[in-house]
């Protein structure tokens, strides 16, 4: 019996209707950029497993690293206990994030990451006495699964049944340059008429959003507003984080830094599942009192688990590398003649790209996970590239050592799309 076959009698994958799609498409391996299924088909990770394996799949330069790591320390708990990958995995961070950045707090995924950055907001101002209970996020955002990431998140396709249970969310428009004093405008009334405690967003990039953009100098007008008002800022770079955007966050284009950043996806390059949310030194000293109850109890079993620790390590040492930042800006020199050729294409409805991150709309009008998505998706894989349409949207987001042969497969498959659709 196949792998696929047998997967189907006990497995519950994510984001799925089983009644609908009841067949998983079953990878025995993974090299470089480059997935193997079990009839020996091959298809092109041209979105790194959901924005993880940037540097490439089983990268012998991590995975070395952690089958060394194995042999000496493999798991202990991180409360009242450290070790030697976890600290140094804070001195390698600390010295790339935002300047501002200065303590860092582990947890296991994206979700908990932006959970963690929650609560820290809001524990913020309750260990200072204000009672502020409500949160301002951008539209149509994604944040997690969690109950406060949900919370945040504006795409109801995935929140319907839980709404009822949320924390008290503000909705703003995302600022596309022309509208950011408008924005402030909505701003300053919600602040008005509101406790509010913090901004959660996605800087630049929404990802579960279709990959949706947004302007740099309307961002930060709204972050300093946010900031005179004492309201904690969020910064949730689960995906955009580790060089997506070209630089090694999306928050380093901003004059305005976040009191508190989010990072999974990346941060263990594909290898294991870890997660960070990394806080100014004002965000870390509300904590701090002779008051136990003023403590952020919150942990995870596996915190700072040493190998997924290694792992991050060995993944900051490949972004950091020559190797790896020329790659970066060939794949962006690459996605812009991309996009200039199809912005004209008169199947697409618009192009847009953001460092490596490179987004068209098709002017089809069709559901997220409906059936002509489905048809399209199922068109990629059989010409062997491995893309995951939002909807109308077709992105990219492939690992850093792609080939320029490989991206022309993927480019040259998408409008091969544009021809069957």
């Amino acid at each position: 019996m196949s792998l696929s076959e047998r997967d189907k009698k006990h497995l519950w994958h994510p984001l799925t209707q089983h009644q609908l799609h009841p067949e998983s498409v079953a990878i025995v391996k993974a090299e470089g950029c480059t997935l193997y299924d079990e009839d020996g088909n091959k298809y092109i990770d041209a979105i790194a497993s959901w924005y993880t394996c940037m540097y490439g799949h089983c990268n012998p330069h991590i995975t070395n690293r952690v089958a060394e790591q194995m042999k000496t320390l493999d798991q202990v708990v991180f409360s009242s206990l450290t070790h030697e990958p976890a600290i140094k995995l804070s001195e390698a961070l600390i010295d790339i994030l935002p300047k501002n950045q200065n303590k860092i707090f582990f947890s296991d995924n994206g979700s908990t990451s932006v959970e963690v950055g929650i609560k820290m907001a809001l524990q913020y101002h309750f260990n200072q006495g204000e009672k502020r209970n409500v949160i301002i996020a951008f539209e149509d955002g994604f944040h997690g699964d969690t109950f406060g990431a949900m919370s945040v998140s504006g795409l109801s396709v995935y929140n319907g049944p839980f709404e009822d249970f949320f924390i008290e969310v503000k909705r703003i428009p995302t600022p596309n340059g022309d509208n950011h004093k408008e924005i402030l405008n909505q701003l300053e009334q919600i602040s008005k008429e509101n406790n509010v405690a913090a901004l959660v967003y996605e800087p630049l990039v929404q990802g579960a959003a279709a990959m949706k953009m947004h302007d740099v100098k309307g961002l930060d007008a709204i972050l300093e507003f946010c900031k005179s008002q004492n309201i904690i800022t969020v910064a949730d770079e689960v995906m955009t984080g580790f060089g997506k955007t070209g630089k090694h966050f999306a928050s380093l284009h901003l004059k305005n830094q976040p009191d508190i950043l989010c990072l999974s996806k990346a941060l263990t390059v594909g290898l294991l599942p870890m997660a960070i949310t990394s806080c100014s030194q004002k965000i870390y000293d509300a904590f701090l009192s002779n008051d136990i109850t003023k403590g952020f109890f919150h942990g995870h079993t596996y915190s700072a688990n040493p190998l997924a620790c290694t792992a991050a390590l060995a993944g900051i040492e490949l972004l950091k590398s020559e190797d790896i930042q020329q790659n970066i800006k060939r794949i962006i020199t690459s996605h812009q003649a991309f996009g200039k050729r199809m912005q004209s294409h008169p199947k697409v409805a618009s192009v847009r790209q953001t460092g490596i991150i490179f987004a068209l709309d098709l002017n089809i009008k069709m559901e997220r996970y409906g059936n002509l998505r489905d048809q399209l998706f199922k068109f990629f894989m059989d010409n062997g590239v491995f893309l995951r349409p939002l909807g109308s949207t077709i992105y990219i987001l492939a690992p850093y050592v792609i080939t320029d042969k490989e991206l022309d497969k993927v480019y040259r498959t998408i409008e091969a799309a544009l021809k069957e659709f």
